[in-house]
């Protein structure tokens, strides 16, 4: 089982309506393709607290969509952080024709799978962690995110 303590900064997320049943339902089906148990603190936040942070623990002075902070070990149950940035995902969302709820779910169980050790860097790591997230998302009737058709 998957707790999520929640915490949103900003507001305009709220248009998505039950955010907890949200990140819940995303965190589920990610667990069951890459399953572990424990709490995820999520933070649905703005692009310039995502610009900072990323800044702060990447080096990267730019907003982004989503960030992953894996736990350590001795910190379980807790699995990690996960923030996303609300004007990044609208944006993207938008230009991809996704739905905001449906772009947000892609990016916990993309968060979710970091938080877990999964990684994109390389063509065999990404290969594998697309395949996870295409079918967590699949679980809940959301359409492959990396189809471009």
């Amino acid at each position: 089982m998957i707790d999520v303590d929640l915490i949103v900064e900003e507001d305009s997320w709220e248009a998505l309506g039950d955010l907890e049943a949200l990140s819940r339902r995303a965190f589920e089906a990610a667990r069951s393709v890459a399953r572990d148990d424990g709490t995820v603190s999520l933070l649905l936040t703005d692009d310039t607290v995502l610009r900072q942070l990323n800044k702060d623990f990447r080096g990267i002075d730019k907003a982004t969509d989503v960030l992953s902070f894996p736990a350590l070990q001795m910190d379980r149950p807790l699995l990690g952080d996960i923030a996303v940035g609300f004007g990044v995902c609208e944006r993207d969302a938008r230009a991809q024709g996704k739905s905001l709820p449906d772009h947000l779910t892609h990016l916990l169980v993309h968060g979710y799978l970091h938080l877990l050790g999964h990684d994109h860097m390389q063509p065999d790591q990404a290969e594998v962690m697309e395949g996870l997230e295409i079918a967590a998302l699949a679980s809940l009737g959301i359409a492959n995110p990396y189809d471009s058709d």
